[in-house]
């Protein structure tokens, strides 16, 4: 048999030359942690390289992502398509192994990571998201839902703030197939961590709720195994198996120390490290002996096998069971889906009622949640506020199999990665909620759903001062026009209960990217509509009125609650015989990338009397505006009063629109 550490030193030098021929990266992380990868691949990962979706696999994530060759020399040596070419051309462009983990750059790679503490929230989704659909779809005698998430965090991990609110929520959840590999080194980029980092880990873990084995030797496969043992024999709590590693293990000159963080550690120091290492071999050469002890196709390839048996007992026992599940691994909409949609949209067209979007979004789940059992919401604390919930809500920990709703407490940031890691895992479409002024505290894992990207859905209410006496620190004044500046997230602002069924329905649809819902905390008055305009709001801009004689000499463009300001303006205007347009604009971004024609009908370049209102910044409308236009926002933070006195003290009001109309077209 291989000798092993001869296995994990293979990882150490693939990692350590890949870094050094980029001239960049971290080699430390990947030397200290070898050995524990060593051992969870070869002894106790669920995979298969020829299938890296295969849907019971284990999940492995690093959340150490600047360790990224750890990752990348795993997933070679052990048989999936990630080529030695590959790990040249490390940190290049256009190359699968960049710099951080990236998902759907290399097969095997789980998830993004890099911002510290995010692939460990990920974990705890994905081990959710498992336990979920075990307990929904597991049967007595047929186990179709069977696997791990395992995670390598480090100390940096542990130090952000979200490792505190998703490891918290863990161990409430008693997530006892989640398996989180501590590498305690002692070193961060600074040096030293007893300096700025001195908790007692493995009491606070135990405090969570979670197992937690203490001083494991990372450098020990034998106390190594048995720490893996003792994790998988609990069924009730996440662990923490706390592994005391060297950072850069191996180099004679610089292990132990920050040295070997973040800089390749040099051709010299390779050399030493090879002699230390007895590894004589040249760099990226790894012995058909090691190769051979690493490869893990044969072995993947009949774990799969038996769990295709499982399978096919499976969907000839229970078709239906199988049917859903299949659909919900797949991604895929029921096939009625679209026409049980179109047909809810009409008919809430039909009714005129005034009400808030955030009362309109349970309208809205009301009827997605009763078509879509994989949709799984939640809420920071806030469930009565966001109305994330509706009549079938049942909370996860009550009824993990027939669970749809989580109770994330306040955790914004937390929860929103969690999310990205449930959407990762497949099986469901996460919903999350909290006020808009808090996305500041989740966002940047709203930027990382975008970037993986995750079909997560974003729900934010009290969108602007319209919420009123709460006052600046909970009224969002930036927060829209920031969140659309994230690229390949789709923000909707919906002006009604219409329209935020349509958000709802673009969002639940979306598959490549993450969508932000922007609801108001007051009513809305409901706007009167023709099927074809219907249908045009998924567009994201539309017209909703045009002058009943005559052509527009003037457009009014507006988003959320403002539309309403717009259709007041229109009316005065109208008495006056100003003849205006409105254009509702619930998704600015979305409009622009539809086709230019569409477009020019919506927004004539010839019509260049443009009035843009929305109670937020106002930089962000200025290009549709154009230079002769004018935008009614609010570029200062706001104050603490009834919602109707604050739209009258900051100019939001139909008669502050119709004096700029008038303005621009020298009326009045």
């Amino acid at each position: 048999m291989t000798d092993r550490r001869q296995l994990a030193n293979a990882i150490r030098f693939l990692s350590m030359d890949a870094v050094q021929r980029a001239n960049s990266g971290h080699p430390g992380m990947p030397m200290g942690m070898a050995d524990i990868a060593e051992v969870l691949f070869n002894d106790y990962l669920k995979h298969n390289p020829a299938n890296p979706q295969w849907w019971d696999r284990d999940r492995f994530v690093v959340s150490n992502g600047h360790g990224s060759m750890l990752l990348y020399s795993v997933l070679h040596l052990s048989g999936y398509g990630v080529s030695l070419d590959d790990l040249k051309n490390f940190r290049q462009l256009h190359s699968p192994t960049p710099g951080h983990p990236e998902y759907g750059e290399a097969p095997g790679v789980e998830t993004t990571t890099g911002p510290l503490g995010q692939g460990l929230a990920n974990g705890v989704g994905m081990a959710l998201a498992e336990k979920l659909l075990a307990a929904r779809f597991n049967t007595d005698d047929l186990t179709l839902v069977d696997h791990t998430t395992w995670v390598f965090a480090g100390d940096g991990c542990l130090m952000e703030g979200i490792s505190h609110e998703a490891c918290s929520l863990a161990g409430t959840l008693g997530l006892g197939k989640l398996v989180v590999f501590y590498d305690d080194n002692g070193i961060s980029i600074d040096g030293e961590v007893e300096g700025w980092f001195t908790d007692d880990t493995p009491a606070r873990f135990r405090a969570y709720g979670w197992q937690v084995i203490e001083a494991v030797d990372g450098h020990d496969p034998v106390t190594i195994d048995e720490a893996i043992r003792t994790a998988r024999s609990n069924p009730r709590q996440p662990t923490l198996i706390c592994c005391k590693t060297t950072i850069g293990f191996g180099s004679p000159g610089k292990a132990g120390t920050a040295a070997t963080h973040g800089a390749p550690l040099g051709d010299d120091e390779i050399a030493a490290t090879r002699e230390a290492l007895d590894w004589p071999h040249a760099p990226f050469e790894v012995p058909d002996e090691i190769r051979s002890g690493w490869d893990a196709r044969a072995a993947g390839q009949e774990r799969e096998q038996q769990w295709q048996a499982t399978w096919r007992s499976y969907r000839e026992s229970r078709p239906e069971q199988a049917g859903e599940f299949e659909r919900r691994m797949n991604n895929d909409l029921p096939e009625d889906f679209e026409d049980r949609f179109v047909e809810a949209l009409m008919a809430m067209q039909a009714d005129d009622s005034k009400v808030a979007t955030r009362k309109a979004s349970t309208m809205a789940l009301e009827t997605m949640a009763k078509a879509l059992p994989e949709m799984l919401g939640g809420s920071a604390d806030l469930t009565g506020s966001n109305n994330t919930n509706w009549s079938g809500s049942i909370d996860v920990n009550d009824d993990p199999a027939r669970g749809n709703y989580i109770y994330y407490g306040v955790r914004e940031f937390g929860m929103t990665a969690m999310a990205n890691g449930l959407a990762l895992h497949g099986g469901f479409i996460p919903y999350t909620g909290t006020f808009l002024v808090f996305s500041d505290y989740a966002r940047n894992a709203v930027r990382m759903s975008a970037l993986i990207p995750t079909g997560a859905i974003h729900v934010y209410t009290h969108d602007s001062i319209g919420l009123g006496e709460d006052g600046p620190t909970h009224q969002p004044i930036e927060h829209l026009a920031s969140l659309r500046l994230i690229p390949n997230l789709e923000v909707w602002r919906p002006c009604d209960k219409v329209e935020t069924l349509a958000a709802w329905g673009a969002a639940v649809a979306r598959r490549n990217g993450p969508t932000a819902l922007v609801l108001t905390r007051q009513g809305l008055p409901h706007q009167d509509r023709t099927e074809d305009q219907v249908v045009d709001i998924v567009r994201g801009g539309y017209v909703l009125r045009d002058p009943e004689q005559g052509q527009p000499q003037a457009l009014i463009m507006a988003s959320g609650s403002e539309v309403s300001l717009a259709m007041d303006a229109a009316e005065i205007l109208d008495a006056e015989g100003v003849h205006v347009r409105v254009v509702s604009m619930p998704n600015p971004d979305f409009f622009e990338a539809q086709d230019p024609r569409y477009r020019d009908t919506v927004l004539p370049p010839s019509l260049t009397a443009r009035v843009a209102v929305e109670a937020g910044v106002t930089r962000y409308w200025r290009p549709l505006v154009g230079d002769a236009g004018r935008v009614i926002g609010i570029d200062h933070f706001g104050a603490s009063a009834p919602a109707e006195q604050l739209f009258a003290e900051f100019g939001l009001t139909a008669g502050a629109v119709a004096s700029a109309v008038r303005e621009l077209i020298g009326a009045g």
